[in-house]
């Protein structure tokens, strides 16, 4: 009996050293042929889309003879910053960008405010006429915005607000909110009741748990659709050249317009021109981009 002992406690010691040995996946040609279409066609696209951005970018950065050359330059070989001092100094530039943020910032405001409680309305209550509300947004996103704008016109010149920028702000929100509200009620919707509930148990107010638990976690939602309204706010040109007749009234967008004249387009102040008001855009996404997360309610509740 004591002999045997040891025997079966070698046997188990070399069993437990044994190398298992797995053995290795080998790599299908099919599916490696697979990964590399994607990565080529994914790298094709990223190509397509950032090319008109490198080009608008060194356009502005060449002299007029060699924009205009039929052999294209992929680089500009004498650069000059002539450009942008032509484009900074041109009348009305600074003030078509502080009317170009009055009426972004404004909008942006207004419309996270108003489709945030119309997405927590939305998304938490339940109302007649609810489901309506909800198919009236997406129709109201179908809509182009060109077969408005006589209608609009109409509208607020009877109430003696065109050429304002306070009829441009609310014809931008009519147009920004279905696209806010909508975003929003997906971000709502993803916060798990429960946690609200927990809160108002543990002694919260209807306030408290609102600004404690509701409020962190659909600030990413918040920052992702206030980047959308931003820049659907600021790139608008349509309504802005509608509405807004003045010069001194006028947005960038409308002010970029300035360039193309009866003699021919100023292509190289025109290319500054643009950079500069791409660049509030990227900025703003730049700050932002931190808070542009989702899925921090992930595990929050067990099921």
């Amino acid at each position: 009996m004591s002999a045997s002992l040891p025997m079966q406690t070698a046997q188990v010691s070399e069993a437990d050293h044994q190398v298992v040995r797995v053995p290795r996946r080998r790599f299908r040609p099919r599916h490696l042929a697979g990964r590399v279409a994607v990565n080529v066609t994914g790298l094709i696209v990223i190509v397509v889309m950032a090319f008109p951005v490198y080009w608008l970018v060194i356009s502005s950065f060449k002299p007029g003879k060699d924009l205009l050359t039929r052999t294209p330059q992929f680089l500009p070989t004498h650069p000059t910053l002539a450009n942008y001092a032509d484009a900074l100094s041109r009348p009305y530039f600074w003030t078509s960008v502080r009317n170009s943020l009055i009426v972004t910032l404004v909008t942006v405001a207004l419309s996270l405010v108003i489709a945030f409680l119309a997405a927590l309305a939305v998304s938490r209550m339940r109302f007649h006429g609810r489901t309506a509300y909800i198919v009236m947004i997406i129709m109201v996103q179908m809509v182009p915005l060109t077969a408005l704008i006589i209608s609009l016109y109409l509208m607020l010149n009877a109430v003696h607000l065109t050429d304002q920028l306070v009829g441009v702000i609310f014809t931008y929100l009519a147009f920004v909110l279905p696209f806010t509200i909508w975003t929003l009620r997906g971000f709502v919707g993803n916060i798990p009741p429960e946690l609200e509930e927990a809160a108002l148990v543990d002694g919260c107010t209807r306030m408290q748990a609102f600004r404690r638990i509701v409020f962190p976690l659909v600030a990413p939602g918040l920052v992702a659709t206030s980047v959308f309204a931003f820049i659907q706010a600021w790139n608008e040109y349509v309504l802005a050249y509608v509405l807004l007749s003045s010069q001194g009234k006028q947005t960038l967008t409308v002010w970029l317009a300035a360039f193309t004249t009866q003699k021919g387009t100023e292509w190289g102040p025109l290319m500054a021109a643009s950079v500069l008001t791409a660049i509030p855009v990227v900025v703003f996404f730049l700050l932002v981009q931190n808070r542009m997360a989702s899925g921090l309610t992930a595990g929050a509740v067990k099921g």
